[in-house]
């Protein structure tokens, strides 16, 4: 098969990922062989490739946005009981989805107190495990998604991470009542423009604070935002809540000072710059700093069903395989509009 190799972690501008043929994966027990027709990309993946993460495994191929078609099953051992959940009725031909959460241990504290996101010995799509830079993956079984039927295959691709990860920021908010409150979104990428649909979608205002003024602003404005400024502009309201989606640690402070009294900053990457001091004032009143630490099925699971219902509409770019690291380029200069995705088939 043909897949984007990275061997050694670089800046993308020097194009770390190789297009190259590899040698087809083989599904073992527990897993399931996919033939990739699209893969999203995100600001994980450029993290990953240009060594902000720690280097997992070497060579990877990176993606973890995944669509495509079950080609091979492996055999049903090697996973959870048959009584599990998430345990789906897979057949050779079906669509379904591959997120960044690959696999969980299943036995740790946090697994056992159904916080699997936190588990202590995980495995990652496109990071631990190669994903979908490729024309062919492997996933566990346990852990893929059926995809609902109102989404092509481009238009489902940024759901499975960009969508899964903003509807767990918007879940940690801890927002008690969404109709009439107001939300803040810091950064409007792929993430940024699926949560504001769902926040819409549940009644709240939504108030965007983005530096990218041609793209991401005009793109905020035609989904109903609230309110649209520039990064470090204050709002014209004080927010019940907000998302940091963008890398920046200096935008913890901003959007702080944005927040009234009990309410919440939810920090939506992987990876952020370093933060700044934070005057005590600025969390007093009861004023919560937290991070999402990747997700559980269950959020995707429950997220796939509310964005089938709105639904949720997603803006993508495509991109071939072979120029991944042209979109991941485009990606970090903030030259796309919505989601960039990787056309494999």
């Amino acid at each position: 098969m043909r897949a984007c190799l990275l061997r050694r972690r670089g800046p993308i501008e020097s194009a770390p990922l190789a297009f190259e043929e590899v040698v087809d994966p083989v599904p073992g027990p527990g897993e399931v062989l996919i033939r990739v027709t699209a893969c999203g990309i995100c600001r994980t993946d450029l993290h990953v490739v240009e060594g902000d993460l720690a280097d997992r495994r070497s060579p990877i191929i990176p993606g973890h946005q995944i669509v495509g078609e079950v080609v091979a099953l492996g055999d049903s051992g090697g996973g959870p009981a048959a009584d599990n959940p998430f345990e789906l009725a897979l057949s050779v031909g079906q669509r379904v989805g591959v997120a960044w959460l690959h696999r969980t241990c299943g036995q740790c504290r946090f697994c056992r107190s159904g916080r699997e996101n936190l588990c202590l010995d995980p495995d990652f799509t496109g990071w631990t495990v190669d994903g979908g830079f490729a024309e062919l993956c492997l996933a566990r079984r346990h852990f893929v998604y059926p995809l609902p039927d109102g989404f092509g295959d481009h238009e489902a691709a940024p759901l499975l991470c960009a969508g899964i990860i903003g509807f767990r920021a918007l879940r940690l908010t801890s927002l008690p009542d969404w109709r009439g409150a107001r939300l803040g979104i810091y950064g409007f990428g792929a993430a940024g423009h699926v949560a504001l649909q769902l926040a819409r979608g549940r009644g709240a205002e939504v108030y965007v604070c983005t530096r990218d003024q041609a793209r991401h602003q005009a793109l905020a404005a035609e989904l109903g935002a609230t309110w649209v400024g520039g990064a470090a502009e204050p709002p014209p309201a004080p927010l019940d809540a907000a998302i940091i989606f963008a890398p920046a640690g200096e935008l913890v402070p901003v959007a702080l000072r944005a927040v009234d009294r009990g309410g919440s900053v939810v920090l939506g990457g992987i990876h952020m710059s370093p933060l700044p001091a934070l005057p005590y004032q600025l969390i007093y009143d009861e004023r919560i700093v937290r991070s999402v630490a990747n997700n559980t099925r269950a959020d995707g699971r429950d997220f796939l069903f509310e964005a089938a219902r709105l639904p949720v509409r997603t803006h993508t770019e495509p991109f071939p395989l072979r120029e991944a690291n042209r979109a991941l380029a485009a990606l970090k200069n903030d030259a796309i509009r919505g989601a960039g995705v990787l056309a494999v088939a």
